[in-house]
């Protein structure tokens, strides 16, 4: 089953988090957050300003999250990272973030699946599925010029839907720390979340 919240929903960092706690089993080791994208495109940047809002939210605790504005996971990088965190995180879910076209209802939409992602496919670069669980920005509508509309999106678009993604997989992770046993050291920046 996939999750939809739109993200103009005051319950969609909720919702994110009650959506991933249905999918990503948490029995095994923490999971590894991937996000995708470039900051050389507005669009495209959804993945790495999530990324780096979860550096920030996740500091001090149990887990990996790779891909931010100070070091992207691109589509040249993607390639070479399912061997990668397949070495690294044998025993870890990994949750893919990227920014998605789709159909014109569907903008503004955070679509949460069991399955990975294909990065890239906005873009018609024909890449590996990444991940085991996908969380995908609908930023734009789907066409032949793809490209041009990542270009213009709107930042504000971009940064409320990284800012509902970081809490709802913050609070996950939070849920999952305190269920597990896992002793980490909060950070005073969670306060909001606990």
């Amino acid at each position: 089953m996939d999750y939809s919240f739109n993200l103009y929903n005051s319950l969609a960092p909720g919702g994110v988090c009650l959506a991933l706690k249905k999918i990503v089993p948490l029995d095994g080791e923490a999971p590894v957050i991937l996000c995708i994208g470039s900051d050389l495109s507005v669009g495209d940047s959804l993945g790495p300003v999530t990324g780096t809002k979860l550096k920030q939210y996740l500091a001090g605790l149990n887990c990996y999250v790779y891909g931010t504005l100070a070091k992207p996971i691109t589509a040249h990088e993607v390639k070479y990272m399912n061997e990668f965190l397949k070495q690294t995180h044998p025993n870890s879910p990994i949750i893919a973030v990227d920014a998605a076209v789709g159909l014109a209802g569907d903008i503004g939409l955070i679509k949460i699946a069991r399955r990975g992602l294909k990065p890239g496919s906005g873009a018609n670069k024909k890449l590996q599925k990444v991940g085991d669980v996908s969380i995908m920005g609908i930023i734009a509508e789907q066409s032949m010029f793809n490209y041009s509309l990542f270009s213009a999106t709107r930042l504000n678009v971009i940064y409320k839907m990284s800012e509902i993604i970081a809490e709802g997989i913050t609070s996950f992770v939070l849920d999952y720390i305190q269920n597990t046993g896992v002793k980490q050291a909060c950070a005073g920046a969670f306060a909001s979340f606990l």
